[in-house]
This record gives C-alpha cells, sequence and structure tokens, in this order.
C-alpha cells in the first residue's frame, strides 16, 4: 500500500519542487528484494497518478540519471564501493559483510524543519552504552545497505534537497560521513514531522485512512485529498483550509513546516472532500460519479439525462459512493418507499387527499418550471386554508419513496408532467387500499 505518510512526503517534495522549479525525482528503493513486489511498485505509481503528484524523472517517465530502481544500479553502487575501498574507508569483516569505517567526528547540518543539528560521532554508542559499530555497507550475500545506495543515488542523480519523515533524521549524520568520504557537499535537509492518530499513536498501515487505495476505493476526489494532506504539518498562516493547489505551490517553504507532529483527522478530510464536491462543474461531478452509478445498476439513458439530476444533488454528497443512493428514483418507477417515511406522512390522516389536491391543482400548470410549481402549491395550500408542508411531504414521498431529498420544486421539474402526476396517481392507489 502507499501509506498517507509516504504520499505527504512525496507531496512536500513535489510542492517544494514546483515551488522553486526544480525537478521532482521519483526512485524506487527495492534493494530487500524479499520485500519486493511488483504490484507494490504499480500502487505507488497508481496512487500518486491519482493525487496529482507527476514526477519529472523517474520510472515510466525516464530522464538522464536512471535506472530509477535501485535494484537495476548494482554496477553503479560497486564503482562507487570501489572508490571507498581505494580512499581505505572500508574493510570486510570476519562474517563477510563490508563495513564503513567511521570518521568518528563531529558532525553538524542546519536543517530546513529542525534547525541547526550537532553530533559528536567520537561519542556515539548503541542503546547498551557500547561504542556504535563501523557501518554495515553490504551485506555478506552481496546485498545493499539503504544509508549507502541513497547516498550514492543522491550524488549520482545530482540531488540538491531531501524532504523526508523526521524518522529519518538520526540516519543523517551517517549520511553525511558518506558524502565526506565521497567528497561531496550533502544536499539540504528537511526532516518533516510524523503523522499521530487522534490519540497520539504514531500512524501504522492498519489504521483508518491509512493507506492512497482506501480513498480511491472509497470515492474520495483526488484534490480534496491532497489538499488535506498539504495541511499535515503545514499551513498557510491564515486558518483557510481549502486551498488550489496552485496557491499551495506559492506558498510552500520547508521553513514554515511545523516542528510538532501532524494529527490526522478523517473528519476534516471528509469536510473538504464534501467542499470540493459541492465546487464541482457539473460535468466533472458527472465524470466523477458515473463509474459509481454504473457500479450500482442505475440505467440512467444518457448523459444530457444525468446532468440535471446530478446537479439537484451535487451539494448534498460528502463522498462519490453516496450519488446512487440519491438518484436512483430518477431512473425508474420501481422505487422502494421508506417504510418508516410511509407511516408518518403518507398514513397521516388526510395526506392522500392533499396529494389529490395537489395533484389536480399540477395537472393545470402548463409551464412546469420549479418557479410555477412553488406558486401553484403555496397558492393551493392558502385556497384550502391549510400549511405548503401539507402538500410538500406527501408529494415528496409519492415522486421518490423518500422523506428526505433535494428541492421538491426543482425534483418535480426534472422527473417532468407526465411521471409527477403519475406517480401522485400511483401513490394514492397503492395507499389507500
Amino acid at each position: 500500500m502507499l501509506h498517507v505518510g509516504g504520499a505527504r512526503t512525496a507531496l512536500f517534495n513535489w510542492l517544494y519542487a514546483r515551488h522553486t522549479g526544480g525537478v521532482f525525482v521519483l526512485r524506487i528503493e527495492d534493494t530487500d528484494r524479499a520485500r519486493h513486489v511488483e504490484e507494490a511498485v504499480q500502487v505507488i505509481l497508481d496512487g500518486m497518478r491519482w493525487l496529482g503528484v507527476g514526477w519529472d524523472e523517474g520510472p515510466e517517465a525516464g530522464g538522464n540519471h536512471g535506472p530509477y530502481f535501485q535494484s537495476q544500479r548494482g554496477e553503479i553502487y560497486e564503482r562507487y564501493l570501489g572508490k571507498l575501498r581505494e580512499a581505505g574507508h572500508v574493510y570486510q569483516d570476519e562474517a563477510g559483510a563490508t563495513r564503513f569505517r567511521l570518521p568518528r567526528q563531529p558532525v553538524e547540518f542546519v536543517d530546513m524543519v529542525c534547525g541547526r543539528n550537532y553530533v559528536d560521532r567520537s561519542k556515539t554508542t548503541t542503546p547498551t552504552g557500547e561504542p556504535e559499530a563501523d557501518m554495515t555497507i553490504r551485506r555478506p550475500d552481496g546485498s545493499w545497505i539503504f544509508h549507502f545506495v541513497n547516498v550514492v543515488d543522491d550524488i549520482e542523480m545530482e540531488i540538491t534537497h531531501v524532504i523526508r519523515g523526521e524518522d529519518h533524521l538520526s540516519n543523517t549524520p551517517k549520511h553525511i560521513e558518506l558524502y565526506r568520504a565521497f567528497g561531496v557537499e550533502p544536499p539540504r535537509f528537511a526532516h518533516i514531522p510524523l503523522i499521530l492518530n487522534r490519540d497520539g499513536s504514531k500512524m501504522s498501515k492498519r489504521d483508518q485512512g491509512a493507506g492512497i487505495g482506501n480513498y480511491i476505493e472509497q470515492g474520495y476526489v483526488p484534490e480534496a485529498v491532497r489538499n488535506y494532506l498539504c495541511l499535515l504539518g503545514w499551513s498557510p498562516k491564515d486558518d483557510r483550509e481549502k486551498l488550489d493547489i496552485e496557491e499551495v505551490i506559492r506558498l510552500f517553504d520547508p521553513e514554515k513546516i511545523n516542528r510538532k507532529a501532524a494529527q490526522f483527522d478523517i473528519e476534516k478530510c471528509n469536510w473538504l472532500n464534501a467542499q470540493y464536491i459541492a465546487a464541482m462543474e457539473i460535468e466533472k461531478f458527472a465524470d466523477a460519479a458515473i463509474p459509481w452509478i454504473e457500479k450500482a445498476g442505475i440505467r440512467f439513458g444518457s448523459r444530457d439525462a444525468l446532468l440535471p439530476v446530478l446537479a439537484l444533488i451535487k451539494e448534498k454528497i460528502k463522498q462519490l459512493p453516496e450519488v446512487p443512493g440519491w438518484i436512483g428514483y430518477f431512473f425508474t418507477d420501481e422505487y422502494p418507499y421508506e417504510l418508516e417515511t410511509v407511516e408518518k406522512t403518507l398514513r397521516k390522516p388526510g395526506a392522500l387527499d392533499r396529494l389529490k389536491q395537489i395533484a389536480d391543482a399540477y395537472s393545470m400548470v402548463e409551464s412546469w418550471d420549479a418557479a410555477a410549481l412553488e406558486s401553484k402549491l403555496k397558492e393551493t395550500a392558502v385556497s384550502l386554508g391549510c400549511k405548503p408542508a401539507e402538500f410538500i411531504h406527501p408529494a415528496r414521498v409519492a415522486v421518490s419513496g423518500r422523506g428526505i431529498g433535494p428541492s421538491l420544486y426543482h425534483m418535480l421539474e426534472v422527473l417532468g408532467k407526465t411521471r409527477v402526476l403519475a406517480r401522485f396517481q400511483g401513490t394514492i392507489e397503492r395507499f389507500r387500499a
């Protein structure tokens, strides 16, 4: 799965590359062959594309610094290992592992988020108090260690800035020692805060909202999820939450990333999702909703027939899978009636009489539009000395089977005069029995 933490890290790198006019590089760190799964690579690529986080160099995009899979860069790593060997920086231990001789000198660097970091590497110890062992860079089986190949790739790919999770902050002095051994200036580092659950625990792959694939499967809008990820550790400092991505790019600066951990709140993501849906142009909303409508088996005929219906319910939708439940009765006369709503509305004394009265009134309407229908209903209520609600509620249930829905008058307009009057009559006959 593509974890939201990894997606957020990639997004921050992408934002900074776009902000500075730089190049965003995607490489696949697959030196651990026991954990490598081809399908997982595709999940990463598909998830980032879905978020709209495209890469300038990397798998499928190509570039001048490939290959972009570490598993295909063995010859490059051999060459760099040779440089360290010639300079006397490495040796082979009794187990056959290749180790880098730690310089055991102070290391200082300024992180773009965490500020100045100073570590006296001559005094670093293991958790048990022993002096830190020289760093393994190649296992006895010939496979490479993350720290070594990452530094080599950064050098070869001409990486100038690295934005990564703060769990890597403690690794940075080791990496700087390797850069120095190669005689290369390290890139600028920015270590961003971890993402925590609302209870303060570290977010794991099993937690709600942890996988980008879940958002795709559950019908979230990618722009909304991307917007939310932007706010996990960064903000525009003016309390705004819904932000166009171009504005985020313009404002994004790693030095303004919060130092403290980001708290994940799925409800805020859900709110943003509803905001993005409400603001969508109707054609884009249709593109997003149609797969869910088709999956539900709703035969809506043509796109032209669907668009006016979607326009009625768009602002009611929080997530795309909800769409079918709001529109089914527009496209079939065999819609179910909610039993509780029937008891509360249609079984109420006089309700079916009111439905017959509004049916008779509407049969006289020539201009079948929402304004005329509203005017006629209110005029009828006044003439009969009753409240408009006595017509509105039975009429809604009669044409939809439901007690809630979009504006009644606009719903009746879209359904059309013939279908509305037929549904009124069918409902009267069904519940008078």
